[in-house]
C-alpha cells in the first residue's frame, strides 16, 4: 500500500517518541517484521537526535522537516534539518566520533543507519542544515 506524510516538527525529544510511534502504525499495513519496525525506529531516531543535538545543538524552538513514503517495494524517509551542519561527513560517519565530547556520546550513529538502511544518503553544508535520505526494502 502506497502512503506519504510530509510533516514539520519542532526539535524537541519528546516529538523522537512520536515520530517512532507513528511510522510504526504508518507501515502495519505492509506487514512487517518486528526486526524491521524496531531497525526502523531506530534509524529514525538516531537521525532525528543527530538534528536535535548536534544540529541544533538542543535548541526547542528550531525545526525538522520530515517526508515519509510508503512505496510498494520499500519505504523512503527524508530527515531534513537547517542546523549548524557537518563540517566532515566522512569522519562523522565514524562510529566513535561526536560533536559533544564533553557528554556521554557514543557517536552520531551514523554506522547504526547505514547498517540497518538499504540507502543512506547524508549532504550538509555548514551553517546550512542537514538532508538525510534513507531507504530501507520491505
Amino acid at each position: 500500500m502506497e502512503n506519504e506524510i510530509r510533516m514539520t516538527f519542532l526539535s524537541k525529544r519528546c516529538n523522537i517518541v512520536v515520530i517512532r510511534n507513528m511510522i510504526g502504525a504508518m507501515i502495519i499495513e505492509n506487514n512487517p517484521t518486528i526486526t524491521f519496525i524496531n531497525e526502523l525506529k531506530t534509524v529514525i531516531s538516531e537521525a532525528i537526535t543527530n538534528c536535535i543535538v548536534h544540529g541544533y545543538q538542543n535548541q526547542e524552538d528550531k525545526y525538522i522537516d520530515l517526508n515519509i513514503f510508503i512505496k510498494p517495494e520499500k519505504i523512503v524517509i527524508d530527515i531534513i534539518d537547517k542546523g549548524i551542519g557537518i563540517d566532515d561527513i566522512e569522519q562523522a560517519k565514524e562510529p566513535l566520533f561526536t560533536t559533544k565530547a564533553d557528554e556521554e556520546r557514543s557517536g552520531l550513529g551514523f554506522t547504526i543507519m547505514e547498517l540497518f538502511s538499504d540507502l543512506l544518503v547524508v549532504e550538509s553544508k555548514k551553517d546550512e542544515g542537514t538532508f538525510i535520505h534513507l531507504e530501507k526494502n520491505w
